[in-house]
């Protein structure tokens, strides 16, 4: 008997395994995954995580760790063979993987924004950027605030009718009244790596950092919050995070979507406009936005560790590229070229 259902967990895992390599190679099924299995999926998951003030993602790496660590020795003990014990060792990562995939992780796979919306991304045009420029400059500076503190359960409220009235074509979930992301427990160490927030894919959570500046925690929410809908592309998570913020009508909240999105402005004018036109865009930005950006770099350079946060920008790059994202972390930039692109009546 035992042997029979060892047999039938194998070809439960193969079969697993071989729809994530089909919906990898066909986005047309991740995105039938993405909008029929998903959100049922998720919502269960989520629903249970929520019975737990604390990320059960971060537990269940630890627990998944020092099971991998302590199961081979207790294996050894008994007299199991060296060969075996890999082998049962490689079916538990395996599953581990299968989980990471049907919890989540085929997001990655699933058409992008762009062919969602049937709307090709446009040709980039100096004029067509200095215009958006021009425009996104003068509501960062009439919306300045120097105090954005804002109720978390206004913000909750908020964020879940924002989703929520989203059209089906965009292919989000519906945001469940229980989802709500969690802070993270080991804050130290995000802070090391310069983790605003991430993902739980384990148990559709949604996870930010307890150390989050006040001007920079709205954003962060959104984009996060987008990501447990089965947003899996950064540049879209940024652009659902400013159109959140951006379309309230708290002056505070607009603040934060226009300087949440300032640095990825930031990093696109100084490599596309000409070196004295980027200067002279950057004259036109109110100074207390520079000392706030400043500020905040520094609030972050005070906790970042250069060599723990290396390797896990080294490894993350590496993640997402494996993921179908082919510009890796550059990704979270590529946020203008949607707002370029997409269809103004839509945003």
């Amino acid at each position: 008997m035992s042997q029979l259902s060892g047999r039938c967990r194998q070809a439960l895992l193969l079969a697993s395994i071989a729809f994530i390599t089909l919906c990898r190679y066909q986005p047309g099924i991740a995105e039938w995954y993405a909008r029929t299995v998903y959100p049922p999926l998720s919502a269960a998951l989520s629903a249970f995580s929520s019975l737990f003030p604390f990320p059960l993602m971060e537990i269940s790496v630890i627990g998944l760790v020092l099971a991998l660590i302590l199961y081979p020795i207790r294996l050894r003990k008994k007299g199991i063979r060296l060969r075996k014990i890999f082998f049962r060792e490689g079916e538990i990562l395996a599953w581990i993987y299968v989980w990471f995939y049907l919890g989540w992780g085929l997001n990655y796979f699933r058409h992008n924004i762009y062919t969602r919306l049937q709307t090709p991304p446009v040709a980039y045009e100096e004029q067509h950027f200095k215009d958006f420029l021009k425009d996104y400059t003068e509501r960062l500076n009439t919306t300045y605030q120097s105090e954005t503190e804002i109720d978390s359960e206004k913000l909750k409220e908020y964020v879940h009718a924002f989703y929520a009235k989203l059209p089906s074509a965009y292919g989000l979930t519906q945001p469940k009244k229980w989802q709500e992301p969690k802070d993270f427990i080991f804050t130290s160490l995000y802070n090391k790596v310069g983790v605003l927030g991430s993902m739980g894919p384990f148990f559709a959570e949604a996870q930010l950092n307890g150390d989050l500046p006040e001007v920079q925690h709205p954003f962060t929410y959104a984009h996060e919050f987008s990501h447990l809908l089965g947003v899996s592309n950064e540049a879209e998570a940024n652009y659902w995070a400013y159109r959140a913020c951006t379309e309230s009508s708290s002056t505070a909240l607009q603040y934060c979507g226009y300087f949440g999105l300032f640095p990825y402005v930031l990093s696109n004018a100084s490599r596309l406009l000409p070196k004295e036109d980027f200067q002279a865009w950057v004259q036109t930005i109110r100074p207390e936005v520079i000392e706030q950006y400043e500020e905040k770099n520094r609030y972050w350079q005070e906790r970042y560790s250069p060599l723990i946060g290396e390797i896990q920008d080294f490894t993350y790059n590496l993640f997402l590229k494996g993921n179908k994202i082919a510009s890796g972390k550059k990704n979270y930039a590529e946020v203008i070229g949607l707002l370029l692109s997409l269809p103004k009546e839509r945003k």
